[in-house]
């Protein structure tokens, strides 16, 4: 009988990944989500979805009901996808023992989730960080700008979720480019995402290292770099490459994650300063991540390889993989497209050298190139993309 998987997070995209990368391995992912039918319910891999609350808007009701379906349905593995879903089961001391969780313990997923934390804890070993100062509250901007901080800056939550134990918020990243924005930002934020770090702009490319560390042990690795993203001066990437993963990268990576005493999967992200080549390190995700898909079709099939990890199984290292696969996110690079063409680079905070509109409409024309896949749209899966088609025509 192969293993019974319970993905959270139907609607996100990581789900999607990890659903496919299981069922085509053999296993039996099964989904929750908030609103089925989901992205990742709807993949012809998903034996079966299941309706919980929000792990945002409830945390408590949203653990009980995994835990519930996780014993109804004799599950043998909960992969938690979101920061919230992590939140929610890593505080819940009553699901069954018998279901294994897909994560490390709550204190080092809390540590990690921090990053001013993270940042810290990077530079302690030697790993450049971004300039930046820690805000406790909006009227800390002035020292800030005293100690040295020049615009353009980056105003970064420490946590991307609250970690109350009520409703939590989700918290994003702005940039801004004069004091009053910044202010106007900064005084717009809920007290819940205080501390804030406020960070000197780093102009570069994106790198990805990602790893999969277990027992002391490096059993995955993988990198790509961005090509485009949303929004367009940074966020998710819609279009990323595999490239092959530089060994000091790598080997800092792994240092960092070891000091916090991390097994499991982690995305740790770095910029690439376009005048020095210096890698600053930007944040970790210890999770599964949202370009996941590329790391599976480029050889990495992460969720097999952790769930394996976490049934006490010892697969044998991955670490060597495709390189030049690119995986594009289609109807997020036409939210991409659709922001460079309505909105000018300054409304954008796009960073200096930029591709211009026209530049940018003819990128993406090019419908394919030799190493493309399309992350969604699957000829053997097809239900997926034309879910997600139909949710995006609602939204517009």
């Amino acid at each position: 009988m192969t293993a019974r998987v319970l993905v959270t997070d139907g609607g996100e995209r990581s789900a999607l990944a990890a659903v496919r990368g299981l069922g085509r391995a053999d296993y039996s992912p099964y989904v929750v989500s908030a609103r089925p039918p989901s992205l990742a319910g709807s993949s012809r891999y998903c034996r079966e979805e299941f309706s919980a609350p929000d792990p945002l808007a409830d945390p408590a009701g949203f653990s009980k009901a995994v835990g519930s379906i996780a014993q109804r349905h004799a599950v043998n593995v909960l992969l938690p996808i979101t920061d919230a879903a992590h939140l929610a089961v890593l505080s819940d001391a009553s699901l069954p023992p018998s279901l294994r969780v897909a994560a490390p313990d709550r204190e080092t997923f809390l540590f990690v989730a921090d990053k001013r934390l993270v940042l810290e804890g990077a530079e302690a070993i030697g790993i450049a960080v971004p300039r930046q100062m820690v805000l406790q509250e909006a009227g800390g901007l002035r020292e800030a700008l005293d100690a040295g901080l020049d615009f353009p800056l980056v105003v970064k939550p420490s946590r991307s979720v609250s970690s109350g134990s009520q409703a939590r918020l989700k918290l994003g990243v702005r940039h801004v480019a004069h004091v009053a924005e910044c202010m106007a930002v900064l005084e717009g934020l809920p007290q819940a995402a205080y501390p804030v770090l406020l960070q000197q702009r780093v102009v570069g490319p994106g790198v990805g290292i990602f790893l999969l560390l277990w027992n002391g042990e490096r059993r995955a690795i993988f990198s790509h770099r961005r090509i485009r993203e949303k929004p367009p001066s940074g966020g998710v990437s819609v279009y990323r490459e595999s490239i092959p993963a530089d060994p000091e990268l790598v080997a800092r990576s792994a240092s960092l994650l070891e000091s916090f005493g991390w097994q499991g999967a982690a995305m740790v992200e770095y910029k690439v300063d376009e005048d020095t080549d210096t890698p600053f390190l930007m944040e970790v995700n210890g999770r599964l991540w949202g370009s996941l898909q590329l790391a599976i079709d480029a050889g990495v099939n992460f969720p097999v390889l952790l769930v394996q990890s976490v049934l006490g199984q010892e697969p044998d290292p991955v670490v060597s993989y495709r390189i030049g696969v690119r995986c594009r996110w289609w109807w997020g690079d036409v939210d991409h497209l659709w922001l460079r063409l309505s909105r000018s680079a300054e409304a954008l905070a796009l960073p200096p050298g930029s591709p211009g509109r026209l530049k940018t409409l003819a990128e993406f024309l090019i419908p394919w190139r030799p190493g493309d896949r399309s992350e969604i749209l699957r000829l053997s899966d097809p239900l997926p993309f034309l879910h997600e088609t139909l949710r995006w025509i609602r939204r517009r």
